[in-house]
């Protein structure tokens, strides 16, 4: 991968060897070869966007930044560096334009014949992302109606060589009538995979409804794509969540539990952030993200390894996607993970920049003894004191009390089990009829 500055983009050897006519180069050249561009303000960079490119499975040939608070309204890039971005693509030997915003349809368009290439957008990028990791049937549902809302504004592009320009008589021609077909297609099926969304939320309320009888207090891990999240709930939970390193490898919740001082939490992992998620996602995805709004307490997971300038930018993308959500105002703790990759001087500059944060690794485990009480001080406000007098008789609630209540504080005497215990608040009524009387308490 080359980088480049200023609107500079270097090549790479072998692209500059295949762009040359060498035949004699020992690597095959990849078939999908994206020269990057993209208009920002300063101190960004496209680091993200190579790295959504590489989980594509795209090589990154070169890239051009023009610094500009506002992208061109026709052509993205303003008309010269569009003109020196098609010299820079041809000499990197691209055949694809990769652009780190979401175009619209006309900026796609005059893209596309101003560098005599196909040009995606990010948006296009992170959608084709999602629908090769979809693996369960909710999941390739939620993608596929996010592609279809995202393709319908565009599909008057599509249609454009069949249009006819001016006004009046003889413009109705076959394209506009192909594009309102596909249009009232595109529609239908959009209501369809809505309709089976709905039944799935159902199914999955559901099963919400079940945990949420138990009570149990919960946790998600939230935070930015590959930043450790279902490596920390594997190492939490001793469960065996599938772990890659690549962006969203997880797109379903999972949920386990987490036991800690003996007593039952639920931690669920959830779909990881990006600055600039595309809004279809999150229209898709909302009964997915659900998982997260209801949730007591959010682990905000951090890559601690990330470079200084890129962690900021990553827990302001999740600030604001939580917030765009309706979670942003749930009780959070933030975790920074993959502290295994770190020396000491970087761990000591951490603790000083983030003084409230846990500093973990999900690989070594150092740190999760750490989290764990700083999860349970977090939903101490979820419990509630009980002191009990069980009947022998009644050992079934006995064993409830212990498995919901972990450590309780017990006394053997002629009535039955006198037991001092931290309940769940919403679980104590469950147990009001055993409520010991007062002179029977121990001192």
């Amino acid at each position: 991968m080359d980088r480049s500055r200023n609107g500079r983009s270097a090549v790479t050897p072998r692209a500059a060897a295949a762009a040359a006519g060498n035949g004699g180069q020992t690597e095959p050249r990849a078939r999908q070869r994206a020269f990057c561009i993209a208009a920002l303000p300063e101190g960004e960079d496209l680091s993200e966007l190579r790295e959504l490119l590489r989980t594509a499975g795209v090589a990154v040939v070169g890239e051009m930044v023009q610094r500009r608070e506002t992208p061109h309204p026709n052509t993205y890039l303003g008309p010269g560096k569009v003109r020196e971005a098609k010299a820079q693509a041809k000499a990197s030997d691209a055949n694809l334009i990769a652009c780190d915003d979401e175009l619209t349809a006309r900026q796609e368009r005059n893209l596309e014949e101003e560098l005599g290439l196909p040009v995606v957008d990010r948006t296009t990028i992170i959608l084709d992302i999602f629908a090769s990791h979809a693996g369960s049937a909710e999941g390739k549902l939620q993608v596929e109606l996010a592609q279809l809302d995202y393709n319908l504004a565009r599909m008057r592009g599509l249609w454009s060589h069949l249009e006819r320009l001016g006004g009046g008589i003889g413009t109705r021609g076959p394209g506009e009538t192909q594009i309102e077909t596909d249009r009232r297609l595109a529609r239908d099926r959009i209501a369809t995979l809505r309709r089976r969304l709905e039944h799935v939320k159902g199914t999955r309320a559901v099963q919400r409804a079940e945990r949420e009888r138990a009570a149990l207090p919960t946790v998600a891990l939230v935070g930015y794509t590959n930043a450790g999240k279902s490596t920390l709930l594997n190492a939490l939970t001793g469960s065996e969540v599938g772990v890659r390193d690549r962006l969203f490898h997880t797109l379903d919740p999972t949920t386990r539990t987490l036991r800690l001082g003996g007593r039952p939490y639920l931690l669920t992992d959830t779909v990881g952030f990006i600055s600039k998620l595309p809004h279809q996602l999150v229209d898709a995805f909302a009964a997915t993200l659900e998982e997260t709004k209801r949730a007591e307490l959010l682990a905000h997971v951090l890559d601690a390894s990330a470079p200084e300038g890129h962690a900021a930018i990553m827990q302001r993308s999740v600030d604001q996607t939580l917030d765009e959500i309706g979670a942003g105002d749930r009780p959070r703790v933030l975790v920074l993970n993959k502290i295994d990759l770190l020396d000491e001087q970087a761990r000591e500059e951490l603790r000083l920049t983030y003084p409230d944060a846990v500093l973990v690794s999900g690989v070594t485990g150092e740190g999760l003894a750490e989290l764990g009480e700083r999860i349970e001080l977090e939903l101490a406000h979820t419990l509630r004191s009980v002191e009990l007098l069980v009947p022998y008789a009644d050992g079934g609630s006995l064993a409830e009390l212990h498995d919901i209540a972990g450590e309780v504080s017990r006394e053997d005497t002629a009535d039955g089990v006198r037991v001092r215990a931290l309940v769940p608040a919403r679980l104590a009524d469950r147990f009001s009829r055993f409520t010991a009387p007062a002179r029977l308490l121990p001192d």
